[in-house]
């Protein structure tokens, strides 16, 4: 029997059956730190499989509505080669009438994700939650570096910013003040998530979530924990706000660093899908 995400039963993991798509991606060829991005697919799925899958908010299973889990894009020879492989997987994908989802793998691998979808769909609404601004038009040589993760998609769509408090000078001219909610301000507002949606337009969302964007107390293996970061539930809330009033066409989880003495963030990865899945399908 092929695997199946969380474990569920065929049935629901047939790709005729299924309403979302669920690509691995397990890339970790241009991170500057710490290691492990390669692992974070098969870490996330292992957890999957141990989790509830009765959602208490929504009161509902989205498993039910059935998730294929796709081969994975094992592309490894170039940031290019990766990101173009990347690229072709999620156009061969879209047009199906699915929710196109995928798990990396390190930040580069949303690139290639987020100029099919651009393509297909035109104009987007990008939600990038993060730690790091990832607006470097280049880094190291390569323009699909992980440092450059959204400054493509930048500029064609708009992107907001949520949960930054890492970047480097010469990212501030590629930035659009606006559209970015610092850590810092964050923590100083008790209704922040209604300001962010204020920032959106009436396009079409794709979310691209670095788990770096949370606070390393809850989320220590990914490549970069810096401190100071967003909470469990006041990204659900932030999430379940933008699923609700908008129509969200894809998103990405990306960085968890898999390590064998610390499952949290693993578990941590597969609860944040789940519940997107939910309020996806619980509008």
């Amino acid at each position: 029997m092929k695997r199946t995400f969380a474990g569920v039963e065929e049935k629901y993991g047939l790709e005729e059956n299924a309403k979302v798509i669920l690509i691995p991606v397990p890339y970790d060829g241009t991170s500057t730190w710490g290691k492990g991005a390669d692992k974070g697919p098969e870490a996330f799925l292992n957890a999957a499989e141990n989790m509830e899958l009765y959602d208490i908010e929504t009161a509902s299973e989205p498993y039910l509505n059935g998730v294929y889990l796709h081969d994975s894009v094992d592309e490894n020879d170039s940031p290019e080669k990766m990101t173009e492989a990347v690229y072709k997987t999620v156009k061969n994908n879209l047009g199906k009438g699915k929710l196109v989802t995928l798990f990396g793998g390190e930040h580069s691998i949303s690139i290639g994700a987020m100029r099919a979808m651009h393509e297909h769909h035109g104009k987007l609404n990008i939600l990038q939650i993060d730690a790091h601004t990832d607006l470097r038009p280049e880094y190291l040589g390569s323009q699909c570096n992980h440092a450059c993760a959204v400054y493509e998609a930048s500029q064609k769509n708009n992107l907001i910013q949520v949960g930054i408090r890492s970047m480097d000078a010469s990212e501030v001219e590629h930035m659009n003040p606006k559209n970015v909610f610092f850590a810092h301000e964050i923590y100083e507002q008790k209704n922040w998530q209604k300001e962010v949606l204020k920032r959106f337009k009436k396009l079409p969302v794709y979310i691209t979530i670095d788990l770096d964007g949370f606070d390393p107390s809850i989320a220590p293996s990914t490549g970069t924990p810096e401190p100071g970061g967003l909470g469990f539930y006041e990204v659900l809330k932030l999430l379940k706000k933008v699923f609700k009033k908008y129509e969200v066409i894809g998103f990405d989880i990306v960085e968890l660093a898999a390590r064998e003495d610390e499952k949290s963030t693993d578990f941590l990865a597969a609860k944040l899908y789940y519940k997107m899945l939910a309020y996806y399908f619980n509008k």
